[in-house]
């Protein structure tokens, strides 16, 4: 997914504020259900962060366009790990480890087939 960096992205010095990547890696990960038709949560279940490791390893300003990369590395029966990267021309600027746990009222429940065969398809 291909987002370009706007004046509201950028702290003071033009560069993109540090908490946008992780957003950035959040629109991609949605996308990948809305460009299935498929609306991620509902009104009683849905996923959550469970765990972030993040590394920055370059960064954006005004006007750049980048590219977030979503990899599934692991679907368990209610968390799935993924790997997140954001590169500007093609030079990785942003890794992060995500693991998202689905729940449904609150508590932990299995993922259904239908979100799990979203992650295995070709992403």
């Amino acid at each position: 997914m291909k987002i370009r960096i706007y004046y509201e992205d950028t702290d003071a010095g033009g560069i993109v504020y540090h908490t946008n990547y992780i957003k950035y890696c959040e629109r991609a990960r949605s996308e990948i259900f809305f460009s299935k038709s498929i609306n991620p949560l509902d009104k009683n279940s849905g996923f959550v962060v469970r765990k972030i490791e993040a590394d920055f390893l370059g960064f954006a300003s005004l006007g750049d366009i980048v590219e977030v990369t979503t990899e599934v590395i692991k679907i368990k029966a209610v968390s799935i790990l993924l790997n997140q990267e954001i590169y500007k021309n093609n030079k990785k600027i942003f890794s992060m480890k995500i693991i998202l746990a689905f729940i449904k009222d609150r508590k932990p429940h299995i993922i259904p087939e239908e979100f799990k065969k979203v992650f295995k398809e070709k992403i």
